[in-house]
């Protein structure tokens, strides 16, 4: 299993010192997410082969590894203009990662809840033109339903990604995501979430988070009443409320040997201090 650290918390160090902070830190893989100076969500990647040289030079020297690259892009944009927009942007990133010698890559189903099967459609659309180019450069995919996607539970998203019927795509299950998985189950069984998703899973983001469904959905107070805002948050472990007894147990259990991706967001003013925590427990419970 790799365990990998998402710097987004270190975004505003130059690439060279995150690296060498990641690798200080102690962790041996890096999932590298956005970035404005190389990989900007949601427009064209800015890395040139200047970038990409300094990049693989410094993880050369601290033998640190990208166990995946993260693109953030609108190709499930119902919209036809932006769906082509997001399309060309991936080409470039695949094309970037192949030179990093990285065999992975990971994203979001994007789109729009309220125009799910449009969303869904266009999908579809960059998938017939993405597929083969990810296939020619030997890179695997694994995708995850995000709140506010036009797939946001979990069992409809394990099913997506295996209509794609490619055994180098597979599932993302993202902890810190949990309550909205569970779609409108409010117990939102973990444990059965992963199990559903069998042997598509081979990837995990981990991150704690509170239950927005609790106190009859009142526990955060938002305006206007009615917003469909996705409220979630991606805390370290024990700060909020998944059962990761039955997280850890089911991994255990499943024998789960993929990648296992930090991904706590909630203070960068000690970012050091919490990546250190997450590679302890997390060590301690699957390494």
């Amino acid at each position: 299993m790799k365990i990998a650290l998402d710097p987004y918390m270190l975004r505003k160090l130059p690439m060279t010192e995150m690296v060498r902070t990641v690798a200080d830190i102690g962790y041996e893989y890096i999932e590298l997410s956005p970035r404005d100076d190389f990989m900007p969500f949601f427009l064209h990647p800015r890395a040139d082969d200047e970038k990409v040289a300094e990049l693989k030079a410094v993880l050369r020297e601290t033998g640190v590894s990208l166990s995946s690259v993260l693109p953030l892009y609108k190709w499930s944009s119902p919209d036809e203009t932006e769906r082509q927009a997001a399309v060309r942007y991936w080409k470039r990133m695949i094309e970037v990662t192949a030179e990093l010698g990285c065999e992975l890559m990971n994203s979001e189903f994007n789109g729009r809840p309220e125009r799910a099967a449009e969303s869904e459609a266009a999908f579809w659309r960059s998938l017939e033109e993405l597929l083969p180019v990810f296939e020619r450069e030997g890179i695997a995919l694994t995708l995850e339903p995000h709140p506010d996607d036009f797939c946001e539970v979990n069992d409809a998203g394990v099913d997506l990604v295996r209509a794609i019927n490619k055994p180098w795509v597979n599932y993302l299950y993202c902890a810190p995501h949990t309550f909205h998985l569970s779609g409108d189950d409010p117990g939102a069984d973990v444990g059965e979430m992963l199990r559903y998703a069998g042997s598509k899973l081979t990837h995990l983001h981990l991150a704690d988070t509170f239950n927005h469904k609790g106190s009859s959905g009142l526990r955060y107070i938002m305006n206007p009443p009615g917003t469909p805002a996705r409220i979630h948050q991606h805390l370290d472990i024990g700060q909020g409320e998944v059962d990761w007894d039955a997280f850890f147990g089911t991994l255990r259990d499943i024998e789960f040997d993929g990648v296992a991706t930090v991904c706590v967001f909630a203070w960068e003013e000690r970012a050091v201090e919490s990546s250190t925590f997450m590679l302890e427990r997390i060590t301690k419970e699957l390494g």
